[in-house]
């Protein structure tokens, strides 16, 4: 078995009851913990797409393609992990406020990340943070000394960076005719 790395993966699906369980299924079958999961509707009527952060080797996350490209209702799937992709995340975070102080840093501190006051309340601000996962995470970190009151993350998205490469030209064509 080979070195686990964290692999993104985009499932393009019929928009239909029971398509996630059965997707989320044969992760689980392959003992995959899904470490964030995004679901929305894509450019297409009736087509979703599902993103998918699992942790495997090379050669299961190969096997696990091929089996959901096997599933019902499943029109494409893509490893972005092995191509140049871009990925975002959107998380909400309240952080508590306990002084003028803290306030003011606190709202420096947001600045520098380009992070959103979404909510202001005498004891607590909220936030909109939207990035790649490392800027998520080290918003939180810069959080913590003054007390997250609570957060919600969405989960990466991600799209392969070129509409001319090839195989998305080619998805992008059956996903039509789909």
């Amino acid at each position: 078995m080979g070195t686990a790395y964290k692999h993104v993966m985009s499932v393009t699906v019929r928009d239909q009851p029971g398509v996630l369980v059965r997707i989320a299924g044969l992760f689980a079958r392959r003992g995959f913990n899904i470490e964030s999961l995004s679901v929305a509707q894509s450019e297409l009527p009736g087509i979703s797409r599902t993103t998918f952060v699992v942790t495997g080797d090379d050669e299961t996350i190969e096997q696990v393609e091929k089996q959901l490209q096997k599933l019902i209702d499943v029109i494409k799937v893509v490893d972005h992990s092995s191509a140049d992709y871009v990925d975002r995340e959107l998380m909400l975070i309240k952080v508590a406020i306990t002084s003028t102080e803290d306030r003011m840093e606190i709202r420096q501190i947001a600045q520098d990340f380009r992070a959103r006051i979404v909510d202001v309340h005498s004891d607590a601000l909220m936030f909109e943070v939207t990035g790649g996962s490392k800027k998520i995470d080290a918003f939180i970190e810069q959080m913590k000394e003054y007390g997250i009151l609570e957060l919600m993350r969405t989960g990466q998205v991600a799209l392969t960076r070129s509409a001319l490469d090839p195989q998305v030209k080619a998805n992008a064509a059956v996903e039509r005719a789909a």
